[in-house]
This record gives structure tokens, sequence and C-alpha cells, in this order.
């Protein structure tokens, strides 16, 4: 076999080793995205309140309080994510009332989610927390002054917040919580994986591996 015989079939061997490599590789890589998308998809519920496009790959689930200071002021880069990301990234809000009367609250978001007005609802609760969140505990009759500005169907808006379909939600997101060992709020899960350390680098990193790993 001379030189140029035994360069060619090297090279062709080379080839078909990259080339097998690199189809082993994308089959990994589009295992790995399904493992996690089947992952994240245990921390979602079907109609929780959702901001962000619904086809989006990566999903921040940010278990939530609205008595919760720091809830409020995490609030704000939720939007940034989804604007830093367009097309890519949405946002899903599961209840965790954890402070004292919040329970009542959020049964008042859930209602309001009911009739379209879940953000308005919250960021009006955010705005005025110091209004009804007094010494680390909720006041829901407070919360419920505050929510008034509203354009709800107050009717609507009482049978449902005392109803059983919205109180089967709140408990299955603290069931799921308590599963998922959320222990404080705001507690954020990107497509399924928690952060180790809480902080908003952290979570723009979890963020952003998500995106690169997803898109």
């Amino acid at each position: 076999m001379n030189r140029k015989t035994l360069f060619i079939v090297v090279a062709g061997s080379m080839l078909l080793i990259f080339g097998v490599a690199a189809v082993l590789f994308q089959n990994y890589k589009a295992e790995q995205q399904s493992v996690s998308i089947s992952k994240s998809t245990a921390f979602e519920r079907a109609g929780a309140p959702v901001k962000g496009p619904s086809d989006a790959k990566v999903t921040i689930v940010e278990f939530l309080d609205p008595a919760c200071e720091t809830c409020r002021d995490f609030y704000p880069l939720m939007q940034q994510f989804i604007d830093q990301y367009p097309g890519q990234v949405k946002v899903m809000v599961r209840y965790a009332p954890l402070h004292p009367g919040s329970d009542q609250v959020v049964k008042m978001l859930e209602a309001a989610h009911r009739q379209k007005q879940f953000w308005q609802a919250l960021e009006l609760l955010f705005a005025s927390q110091e209004r009804w969140v007094i010494n680390h505990a909720a006041q829901p009759m407070r919360a419920q002054a505050i929510l008034e500005s509203l354009r709800l169907n107050q009717e609507q808006f009482s049978a449902d917040r005392n109803g059983s379909e919205v109180a089967a939600v709140i408990q299955q997101d603290i069931q799921d919580g308590q599963r998922f060992n959320v222990r404080a709020t705001p507690e954020f899960f990107v497509n399924g994986r928690p952060m180790l350390d809480f902080s908003y680098e952290n979570l723009s990193r979890l963020v952003k591996e998500a995106v690169a790993a997803a898109y």
C-alpha cells in the first residue's frame, strides 16, 4: 500500500470515527434534554399562573408567598429573564404560603387568576405589602381591600376564593412544596434544577445554562 492510499484510508477512518462520535453526542444531548424536561415537569402544575411564551423550553418555577419581602424584591427580575431571553424563558408561580395568614391571601390570588388577573393582583399586593403585612403576618382583610381596585366580578371572586377547587389547588402546591423541600420563599427551580445557594447570581447562572442546553 503506497503512502497516498494509506493517507486516504486513514483520513476516511478518522472521518467515520468523528461522524459516529458526533451522532452519539447528539443522541446523548437529546437524551439529557429529554430527562431534563421530564424532571422539570414534575415541578409544574397544569393551570398555574405563567408569564412568558407558552412554548418556551426553559421554565422557572417559583414557589412564592405574597407576604414575603424577598419575593417582592425578586419579582422584577423574573421579567428581566423573560426579556433577556426572548421566546426562550417563561416563569410559573406556585403558592407557598409560609407566613401566618398567607393561606387566605393566596386563595385571593388564585381567585383573581381565574378571572385572568393574577399578575395584576400580585403586583398590587407587592406594591402595597407594608399595608397588609404586619410583623411578618398577613392581614387577609387588608389584602382583600387592596384587591378591590381590580375590575373583578366580586360575586365570582368570593365564590372562587371560598370554593373547594381553589382550596385543592393551594393544597396541592403546599404538598408539592413540602415534597420538594421548600422551606423558605422564594424558592426557584429552573427546568427542575434547584438553586443550591440562594442568590440572584446563582439563579442567573442556572437560567443561562438551561437556555444553552435547550437551544
